[in-house]
């Protein structure tokens, strides 16, 4: 029997932004990412790098407003790319977890393709919220952005920071962490026939 085709292709537009984006669960980590927005995109590299997914993402937006419209619909495209991607579900590991240190910074990130959307998020520092990071993006958008792509893929997510200093390494170890516990998630795991849920669907 052979693995499911798990790819995905989203456009999105509206007033804000435009977004064309290209999902596959089961790469190998490349990406080309163009958002507009230079930590972002380097954020979403670390994702599909450390996931294993490839991931292509073309977004333009109202910048010259505020990287906010930009930054979200490219996670809510994301998400919907995922859900669309996992199909039924049948096979996966479902669960995920990791812990990513990068350098004074240490994120967990535990995740449950659950069919139920639900994000908490804690542990970052006083202060990191309102950090612009590397100029131009607000600390209070890492949250933003798990947001969307769990309440859009379905997922439930947890992810805390446990320290750290740097708000850049900050971030990047919550992507990281993010990235590598949904990439155990998505993995199939063959001793799970149909569903990995005891109602049967997820």
């Amino acid at each position: 029997m052979s693995a499911p085709n798990r790819t995905a292709s989203i456009s999105r537009t509206t007033s804000e932004s435009s977004i064309e984006l290209t999902l596959d669960l089961d790469g190998t980590g490349q990406s080309t990412i163009d958002t507009g927005v230079p930590f972002y995109d380097h954020m979403l590299t670390a994702f599909a790098r450390h996931s294993l997914c490839d991931l292509t993402i073309t977004a333009t937006g109202d910048l010259h407003i505020d990287i906010h419209h930009t930054v979200e619909d490219t996670a809510i495209s994301l998400g919907q790319a995922i859900k669309q991607a996992l199909g039924n579900k049948a096979g996966i590991t479902r669960y995920g977890d990791a812990h990513v240190p990068l350098d004074d910074a240490l994120a967990r990130a535990v995740i449950d393709i659950s069919g139920r959307p639900y994000l908490v998020h804690t542990g970052e520092p006083d202060g990191f919220a309102l950090h612009k990071i590397g100029g131009h993006f607000t600390g209070s958008l890492v949250r933003h952005v798990f947001e969307a792509i769990a309440l859009n893929a379905d997922l439930t997510v947890h992810v805390t920071v446990l320290d750290g200093r740097d708000p850049h390494h900050i971030a990047e170890a919550e992507f990281k962490a993010f990235a590598r516990a949904f990439g155990k998630a998505i993995s199939f795991d063959p001793r799970v026939t149909g569903i990995p849920s005891t109602k049967g669907a997820l």
